[in-house]
């Protein structure tokens, strides 16, 4: 049984003012979420300034995200499909049905941990060539990857458990589990690059451990007494009815870290035909653009356990709320710090290389790469509600928008007409067009949403 202090947190998702809740939720969120961009993008400014071979590595780096976020994508069919569908079954006080999600979906991690490391790391030649690795960096990533792999399912369970914290009234708790580990990398990355040596695969080998941390933590926690909603061991044996539930919402958030996966294959192997200049381009635009994405995932990772639990309950006028304050937060944070990164593109450039060609493509590249995600706020919230309130159809919908119908067609064919320019152009366009058709969705489906509450069908679509 749950301690009465733990059940006193969860319930205060369904009581406390609407503004200082979600301020409670998200403060931690992001900071974690902060924190764990570290990871990333501390080993790419360490990487980028490896002496006489730094601009080389960091594109080798920027290769094995697309074989990265593919495995890490799913993850995220426990993190944003699991974990939402947890935070309304409590809303509902069906915890036997809560218990079952959370079991699950650490079954599912497991399994599908194994399943992907395994056969990855012996394709991961063929794999790399064909996401853009060239002769010079196919030997950085190589190295990196083969580190990487060992530690799939300590990455996989810190990012796929740990919104369960939050969603039980603990987001404190959720963000030191990220920022325990996110410090070890900060320790552990210099001493293993250039103390021992061990240049990318020192970065690879601080990364995995320090996951490997959080993700006993993240474990420690969901199964004591702090916990009102227990990992255990009889809700760990895997039910159809309850995998069909997490692969049925969680498609959509996988679809949107899988297809950033085929992106990258897409992208990258479209730039390296003009040179690994630009392939080094895009590894450090697409780390600017996380220091935007990263604390606005963390604010929807606040909000979303909030939108959940009072959607479960039934409470139209919290849901109304909640949904406001995410709107109007996310576009006027996107619209500022992307502007400000088109604006000042050498600043940022400058953070994670010292080489004055590929200082000089970013400069010429990023105002155009990043025109669309000005208006990326829109799509995130709207996103982000329709996952919270279990709309798995029309999540599954604009996941597949944005990458897969409009992206990779544009990465595809304006190339042919603007030369590599036309790789940036079709992110833009893709990104502004897929904002704003996103937004008229919303307005056509909130309304329906709202109106289930009011009559109590309460049940994801």
């Amino acid at each position: 049984m749950a301690s009465d202090d733990a059940n006193r947190k969860e319930n205060a998702l369904g009581t406390d003012s609407m503004g200082h809740l979600l301020l409670k939720m998200s403060i931690p969120q992001i900071c974690a979420q902060l924190v764990n961009l570290l990871y990333l993008i501390v080993d790419r400014m360490y990487i980028g300034h490896i002496p006489g071979e730094g601009a080389q590595a960091l594109a080798g780096i920027g290769v094995t995200g697309s074989v990265i976020m593919l495995i890490s994508a799913f993850a995220s069919f426990v993190s944003g499909g699991a974990a939402p569908l947890t935070g309304i079954a409590l809303g509902q006080g069906n915890r036997d049905e809560a218990g079952k999600l959370l079991g699950n979906g650490m079954s599912f991690l497991l399994i599908s941990g194994l399943c992907l490391s395994v056969p990855v790391y012996f394709l991961m030649e063929p794999l790399l060539k064909l996401v853009g690795a060239s002769s010079v960096t196919l030997p950085f990533a190589k190295a990196y990857l083969e580190i990487y792999l060992l530690g799939t399912f300590f990455v996989m369970t810190a990012s796929g458990l740990n919104p369960f914290i939050a969603l039980q009234g603990h987001p404190l708790y959720a963000m030191l589990s990220v920022l325990t580990g996110a410090g070890l990398n900060l320790l552990l990355d210099p001493l293993c690059i250039f103390t021992f040596g061990m240049g990318v695969r020192g970065a690879a080998l601080a990364t995995v451990g320090s996951q490997a941390v959080s993700a006993v933590m993240v474990f420690h926690f969901l199964t004591s007494e702090k916990a009102s909603l227990r990992l255990e061991k009889r809700h760990m044996y895997p039910e159809k009815r309850v995998i069909q539930r997490i692969l049925s919402l969680g498609i959509a958030p996988f679809v949107m870290g899988s297809t950033e996966s085929l992106i990258g294959f897409v992208m990258n192997g479209q730039l390296v035909k003009f040179g690994d200049v630009y392939v080094s381009a895009l590894t450090v635009m697409q780390s600017a653009m996380q220091f935007v994405s990263a604390p606005l995932n963390g604010f929807g990772q606040g909000v979303s356990p909030v939108i959940s639990y009072n959607f479960g309950h039934g409470d139209r006028k919290r849901v109304v709320s909640a949904v406001k304050i995410q709107f109007s937060i996310m576009c006027t944070f996107t619209f500022v710090l992307f502007l400000l990164m088109i604006l000042f593109p050498g600043v940022v450039a400058g953070c994670f290389t010292d080489d004055r060609v590929l200082l000089d493509t970013v400069e010429q590249v990023m105002p155009v790469f990043l025109l669309g995600m000005t208006i990326f706020g829109m799509q995130r919230a709207c996103q982000n509600t329709f996952v919270a309130t279990g709309q798995a159809g029309i999540s599954l919908f604009i996941a597949l928008l944005r990458k897969v119908i409009l992206l990779i067609p544009l990465a595809l064919v304006l190339p042919h007409f603007l030369d590599e320019m036309g790789v940036f152009w079709a992110e833009a366009i893709a990104d502004g067009t897929c904002a704003l058709l996103c937004m008229c969705l919303f307005l056509w489906r909130f309304p329906k949403i709202l109106r289930s509450i009011d009559t109590k069908e309460v049940k994801p679509d």
